[in-house]
């Protein structure tokens, strides 16, 4: 099912409300993208990006790192084959074609903020399924990111390329950060801690995350 960008129970959408979760662990979610209102294909969260879950019940937001992006046919039986077309004339002899692809991410909980604090570990419940997903304002990251414990998690994570992950994700919280490299330096030093018996997985992480 299509899940479109221009209203959500009958409501205007937020700028950042990008899609919506479909599948709900303990540590992780899937979520489906919301349709664009225009004739384009449905763009999933940068790799190693931070996006939270908001729970307006709870007051609660869940944040999670994006891990793995997938674009894919709605109707599982048939696949998508290549049509030999542009993106401009897809829209105009092919629209139908933008029905027909979903965008799902899947995105690693590394914590969450109740109405005292943000927490670096998981929450006690999990997002709900179809609850919103809304991208993270430069501000919400460089607050998120001010403590770098959540790195552990990353580095532990598996079925996702780790180190490459770690690297996305810091690249992204400098730049939140304004490009600081106090913080930067700072990254480095918790990294260096987490890897400090793997002196050539640390020296390639390093390079990762060079300016």
């Amino acid at each position: 099912m299509r899940i479109p960008l221009s209203s959500y129970g009958g409501q205007p959408q937020q700028v950042d409300h990008i899609a919506e979760i479909i599948e709900t662990t303990t540590t992780e979610f899937l979520a489906q993208c919301l349709d664009p209102p225009t004739l384009e294909f449905s763009k999933a969260p940068a790799f190693g990006s931070l996006v939270k879950a908001r729970d307006d019940e709870n007051d609660v937001d869940v944040y999670a790192v994006v891990y793995f992006a997938t674009t894919s046919p709605i109707d599982s039986v048939h696949r998508a084959r290549a049509i030999g077309l542009s993106l401009q004339q897809l829209r105009e002899e092919q629209p139908q074609v933008f029905e027909m692809l979903k965008t799902e991410f899947r995105s690693a909980i590394v914590g969450y903020r109740d109405k005292r604090q943000t927490h670096q570990y998981l929450p006690p419940q999990p997002p709900s399924i179809h609850q919103a997903i809304h991208r993270c304002s430069k501000q919400e990251i460089a607050r998120f990111s001010k403590d770098l414990r959540f790195l552990r998690t990353l580095f532990q994570l598996s079925g996702a390329p780790s180190d490459e992950l770690v690297g996305a994700t810091i690249r992204a919280c400098y730049e939140a950060h304004g490009r600081s490299r106090e913080w930067l330096v700072e990254a480095g030093r918790e990294i260096s801690l987490l890897l400090k018996d793997d002196y050539d997985r640390l020296g390639a992480l390093l390079q990762r995350i060079r300016p």
